[in-house]
């Protein structure tokens, strides 16, 4: 199949639509375990024995033993999610007196084989693998003959957890080929899978299902729901699924697994405080119900030549010792995400509005925040690593800088702590570092001194050989081939810096967006902030607004629905301004004028520029430079954090949150349109609290809502 060939239309796939074809709502089954059909012990006794995948024969011969091993241990996680194939006519094949049970056991163990295969590939690279399009096809066929013989195959030993199990691995593959297309239609329909077999109770009172499973199932279940933003009922429920079930299945966990699962309920509890109702008043994607349609965007003049670069690719990777995270997923790469995505019902949300908490009819696909415009460009393709070697890192960057399209634009963000961890290298060991990567010849020789053994560098996380875990400056360099968008959030940003990269690229100039290198709890965020609410850098760059409360100690559970839209209007204001200074300057690097081209790129610029421009006028940080985050190349001096452009439009958000006194602002400031808005009050009890809270900010996290588990 060929790369973006997975989507859910009719067109595309040469079949009926998956979600109707395969016919939840003709299911026979009823909508609870006490509606299924009696099956005997024998029967069931030969379902088990005909799920084992086969020895020998069947063409499968040289996966038969990676088979079996999915069926123990394969369905780690959630099970792959069968798709679309171009035979419909092979699924209903023999519906005469021709047919047998076999033909669908020996598709079931099938499948089950390519399931494995789709398992253990990389979720990189541009070239779609062809196990992808098998197994696709293999459960689709699977799913049509249980649906046209499913009274022979319940007499023959069919379970209704056994359709459960096949609906959550159709579920499991549209998620995976989402990771690989960032395609969220994708997305949406592994949720309509995922819904139906927890709404028809498929799992529930499953003599053979191991309560391992059933939890795998429902923390897949729970990533695809807080990427959809699903938090007014889905959320919730899952997670109380999860620690009710686990509460249950007590007895049945050897020891060492239970402590394991319940550290990933901790887990979730930390992230959904992290993830709060506050975070999601608006969708972190690109949604033209808070963001401007990319037509209406100041554009530079015709006059200046560009390359119509677009943002095509991008890696995310991101570790701190015990920060917030569910699965590989950390909070800030979980922000990232999204920012670098379109909102699905993109133009039709101006016309229909837009509802951040709107579940009704959630197992239904036409629902308006997944139904996809189609004048929408494609998102962007990511890689999410967590805790990668170097090697690897490395490896993935090569293969996604070969695979850039002549066009397109690279992103890395990384975020990492410049020194180790209590269990890690010390930065006494930075030179066998350096003398473990000399023998790859990452960098050229001339940049190979004394003075590196002192270089900064990025660490990725514990492991065994101490030298693989660090990223230096220098190892970025080759792949400045190619055009680059460097996020570095962490307290070493400075040293990709001045001539670490910039000024050595070899034949690019890299965009760069620096992190302060310091946190302070007098800044609004605590110095360990990153564990309990994601990084205040990545916060701005992706929900500013919530940011800036934040910073001057507003957690924001006082801000309703509309204070909130009318607060964002401002915000957008303020970045227009910009915007629209920055396509006039003279002086603006061609390489901002690509980031400004490309819609995704510019909202990161200029929620940058609004980052800075905060932190260098709030009186805490007033003129540190340890807490100001910087940029290169330079950006024209009109956009300056203390130009009188920059400080109106600070005035104007921090004046509307009754905030103005906690930044210092030139006395000739004046805020554009004072007359027009309102100074707001956050429902009127707290505003006078306020108002008399000393110039301290308030660290968020103490007043989230707790959720225990």
């Amino acid at each position: 199949m060929a790369h973006g060939c997975v989507v859910l239309g009719q067109a595309e796939l040469g079949v009926a639509h998956p979600v109707l074809s395969l016919g939840w709502a003709r299911m026979e089954w009823g909508t609870g375990p006490s509606t299924r059909r009696t099956i005997s012990s024998g029967a069931g006794k030969r379902n088990r024995e005909s799920r084992r995948p086969p020895r020998d024969g069947d063409g499968d011969d040289d996966e038969t033993d990676r088979g079996e091993e999915a069926s123990k241990e394969g369905d780690r996680l959630a099970t792959p999610m069968a798709a679309p194939p171009q035979q419909q006519a092979q699924g209903g094949q023999g519906a005469g007196g021709g047919w047998a049970p076999e033909q669908f056991w020996s598709l079931l163990d099938k499948a089950d084989r390519r399931f494995a295969r789709v398992r253990d590939l990389p979720l990189f690279g541009r070239h779609e693998p062809d196990a992808f399009g098998k197994a696709f096809r293999a459960y689709t066929q699977l799913w049509r003959m249980q649906q046209e013989h499913r009274h022979r195959l319940l007499d023959a030993g069919l379970r209704r957890w056994q359709v459960g199990e096949i609906a959550a691995r159709i579920a499991h593959l549209y998620y995976a080929q989402y990771q690989r297309t960032a395609d969220t239609a994708l997305l949406s329909e592994a949720f309509v899978f995922y819904h139906a077999v927890l709404d028809r109770a498929y799992f529930l009172d499953a003599d053979h299902l191991a309560p391992a499973k059933h939890l795998r199932f429902l923390a897949r279940f729970l990533l695809v729901a807080l990427l959809l933003s699903r938090r007014s009922d889905t959320v919730p429920r899952l997670a109380a699924d999860i620690r009710a079930l686990l509460d249950d299945s007590k007895k049945t966990f050897q020891e060492a697994e239970y402590k394991e699962w319940k550290h990933v309920v901790q887990e979730i509890a930390r992230f959904l405080r992290a993830d709060s109702a506050f975070m999601n008043m608006r969708p972190l994607r690109y949604s033209y119900a808070f963001d401007p349609p990319p037509d209406t965007l100041p554009t530079v003049p015709p006059t200046i030549k560009k390359r119509g670069l677009i943002l095509s690719d991008s890696i995310l990777c991101s570790y701190y010792h015990n920060e917030v995270k569910f699965t590989d997923v950390t909070i800030d790469v979980f922000r990232m995400l999204q920012c670098l995505e379109w909102e699905p019902c993109g133009s039709f949300a101006l016309n229909n509005g837009y509802s951040a908490h709107d579940e009704s009819g959630q197992n239904q696909p036409n629902l308006l925040k997944d139904l996809r415009d189609a004048a929408l460009p494609p998102n962007p393709l990511k890689t999410v690593l967590y805790r990668p070697s170097v090697t690897h890192f490395l490896t993935v960057l090569a293969t996604k800088c070969e695979e850039l399209p002549s066009n397109g634009m690279m992103l890395i963000y990384l975020s990492a702590p410049g020194e180790a961890g209590p269990s890690g290298f010390c930065p006494d060991t930075s030179e066998k570092i350096v003398n473990s990567f000399s023998k790859f010849d990452i960098s050229s020789s001339s940049r190979t001194s004394s003075n590196e053994d002192n270089e900064p560098c990025l660490w990725l996380g514990c492991r065994e050989t101490e030298g693989s875990n660090c990223v230096y400056p220098c190892d970025l360099i080759p792949f400045t081939r190619r055009p680059l968008f460097l996020v570095i959030d962490s307290s070493v940003s400075y040293a990709f810096k001045a001539d670490s990269i910039h000024g050595a690229e070899r034949g690019e100039t890299v965009a760069m967006l620096l992190s302060p290198s310091s946190r302070s709890s007098n800044a609004g965020f605590s110095g360990d902030s990153t564990r309990h609410s994601g990084s205040q850098f990545t916060m701005f760059l992706t929900a500013p607004l919530q940011a800036f409360c934040f910073l001057i100690g507003n957690n924001g559970t006082d801000i309703d629905k509309d204070a909130y839209n009318k607060a964002e209007e401002l915000l957008s204001m303020s970045l227009n301004e910009w915007a629209t200074t920055l396509v006039a300057s003279s002086s603006l690097h061609p390489v901002w004028v690509e980031v400004l081209g490309d819609p995704l790129l510019r909202r990161l610029l200029l929620r940058f520029i609004f980052c800075r421009a905060t932190h260098l006028l709030f009186k805490l940080t007033h003129h540190k430079a340890e807490f100001l985050p910087t940029c290169m190349p330079p950006l024209p001096e009109s956009v300056d954090a203390e130009s009188m452009l920059s400080q109106s439009c600070v005035m104007r958000v921090a004046s509307f949150f009754g905030a103005a006194n906690q930044f210092s602002f030139a006395e000739l400031t004046t805020w554009p349109d004072a007359d027009a808005e309102d100074a707001f009050v956050t429902n009127s009890s707290s505003s006078a609290n306020k108002e008399a809270e000393p110039e301290t900010a308030r660290d968020p996290n103490t007043t989230h809502s707790s959720t225990s588990f």
